[in-house]
């Protein structure tokens, strides 16, 4: 009864002042609604609007100012916006149910506000993830967003469950298009098929082959045609760089973009998109969800902010196109999600090396696997007398008892919950872990048991180190997030900037160090393992 009065009271008051945010129907899943009061492109507040959430063109610092001044400023014409009543009171709270995946300080940060002034009949955790659905009473202080009908699951963007079973190869054998005979020629592996491509960004990057594919369709016709025209040919996914041709290329920018949107909202980083095309702006509306945002974020990096409102219109843009390509996203999301489930909690990990050594700390959270997206990694060094990406005899242990289901390219992947899968449950991610002396798929590991040596293999090093990162239900679990990376008792705490940051343990406290001083030493003990 509490749940069921919580959403009536929110409904009516959300009717009473015309919110432009949506009360969850679910506390769980949430789909789509379309709203008569809302226009489907990119919904406004009307009035006189601060000047920090209006949509306006940004100048860089090597602008010319009269081409600046010269900048048609976008009108009610070209963007449609919502009048409220104007005897709407502004200073009436918003009522907002949590989404999975939610928390107190990156609320806060979308809404405006800071964490204080927000309230709730419920106990708020300060860090902890929220209880989906719980009610929120936060101050409005945005004029004007995007529109908040969400457009794409989480699930859908984020190689999570529902993909697990899609077999790549077999659906671009089906296809007609240049996708299906393409190959390309990789120095990690030599000539690869398009499909191939496809997998191994998204399993890299733990991002939806469904959606590379949907994307890959929509710039270039690449999945059912053969275009001829020299740009799509060159840079299919429609990001026109000169060092970024071919499809791995033209992907791995793709997913940067996807998950630049995605973790940045969801971490807490991104509340607002700049049109590169012509440098306007727009402020996120805070209710989206992440596989909604990462979209936006995405078109945003390609087109200007007319051409942006077209590609992710619902009715006739990418999301329909999407639908269409693959069948309804909100109906596999809903046997899916929460990605997060309620209470999520890590399982108890170990250092990633053998006890009684003295390694370094050489990296506080970072990206998981790009440079850019979620802040998923640590980074640990171990002894050596030399720098640089010297061979070592120290070796790289499993945090947890697993599954061993890839081991390649200086990467080895355990799934905790032992079902050969990487989209469920708990995974960790190990990597620039010698190939020579790395553990064979298939291998069941105990906590503890050697995993390869370290090295720089697997990617951009400039010294022999492990990375290692951990993922849930496909989705990258931030280091320093509503879920602790919890590493033998030392708790990661991110600093200034990525890479920078802190392992602490009591009033221990270990400071990330890429040249490995002396404040970056740790070490595992026996008692550890106990």
């Amino acid at each position: 009864m509490k749940t069921r009065s919580s959403k009536a009271v929110a409904f009516l008051v959300s009717s009473l002042i015309l919110s432009h945010l949506a009360c969850l129907s679910n506390a769980y899943f949430i789909p789509p609604q379309a709203s008569p009061t809302l226009p489907q492109e990119l919904a406004m507040f009307a009035g006189t609007l601060p000047p920090t959430y209006a949509l306006l063109p940004t100048p860089s610092s090597t602008s010319d100012p009269a081409q600046t001044a010269a900048v048609p400023p976008i009108s009610a014409t070209s963007l449609p916006i919502t009048n409220p009543p104007t005897e709407t009171p502004a200073s009436l709270p918003i009522l907002y149910n949590a989404q999975a995946g939610d928390t107190l300080p990156t609320v806060a940060v979308r809404f405006g506000v800071s964490p204080a002034e927000i309230t709730s009949p419920d106990p708020l955790p300060e860090k902890a993830l929220l209880p989906p659905g719980q009610l929120l009473i936060i101050p409005r202080r945005l004029a004007n967003t995007t529109t908040a009908e969400r457009i794409l699951p989480d699930s859908e963007v984020v190689y999570s469950p529902s993909a697990a079973d899609f077999d790549v190869a077999a659906y671009v054998a089906q296809t007609s298009g240049k996708l299906r005979t393409y190959e390309e020629w990789m120095k990690s592996t030599g000539t690869v098929s398009g499909a191939q491509v496809v997998q191994r960004v998204a399993i890299e990057n733990s991002i939806n082959p469904r959606l590379l594919l949907a994307l890959l369709e929509y710039q270039s016709g690449w999945v059912s045609g053969n275009p001829t025209e020299a740009d799509k040919l060159r840079y299919p996914m429609g990001y026109i760089d000169p060092f970024q041709p071919a499809l791995f290329h033209q992907l791995i920018w793709a997913v940067n973009q996807l998950s630049i949107g995605y973790y940045g909202w969801r971490e807490g980083r991104l509340t607002e998109l700049t049109f590169v095309k012509d440098r306007y702006r727009a402020r996120l509306a805070p209710d989206l969800n992440a596989g909604s945002v990462a979209i936006l974020y995405y078109f945003s990096q390609i087109y200007d902010s007319q051409g942006w409102l077209k590609a992710v219109d619902p009715q006739s843009g990418f999301p329909a196109f999407y639908h269409q390509m693959f069948g309804d996203p909100w109906e596999r999301a809903a046997s899916v999600e929460p990605l997060y489930p309620p209470g999520l909690e890590q399982p108890p990990l170990s250092l990633p090396f053998e006890p009684n050594q003295m390694w370094s700390f050489t990296g506080g959270p970072h990206g998981a696997w790009e440079r850019d997206g979620s802040y998923a990694a640590l980074d640990f060094a171990p002894p050596s007398s030399e720098a640089g990406c010297a061979p070592s005899n120290a070796w790289v242990t499993a945090s947890a008892a697993g599954l061993v289901v890839r081991s390649e390219r200086g990467l080895v992947v355990l799934d905790l919950d032992g079902d050969g899968r990487e989209q469920t449950g708990w995974v960790l991610i190990y990597l620039h872990v010698s190939s020579e002396s790395s553990v064979p798929v298939g291998t069941w590991v105990a906590r503890g048991d050697r995993l390869g040596h370290p090295s720089c293999e697997g990617g951009i090093a400039t010294g022999t180190h492990v990375h290692i990162a951990r993922k849930f239900n496909g989705e990258w679990i931030a280091a320093d997030g509503p879920v602790p990376f919890n590493l033998s008792g030392w708790i990661a705490v991110a600093g200034e900037a990525a890479y920078k940051g802190f392992l602490v343990r009591g009033d221990q406290v270990v400071v990330a160090n890429i040249n490995a001083s002396r404040k970056s030493f740790i070490m595992l003990s026996d008692e550890d393992l106990q």
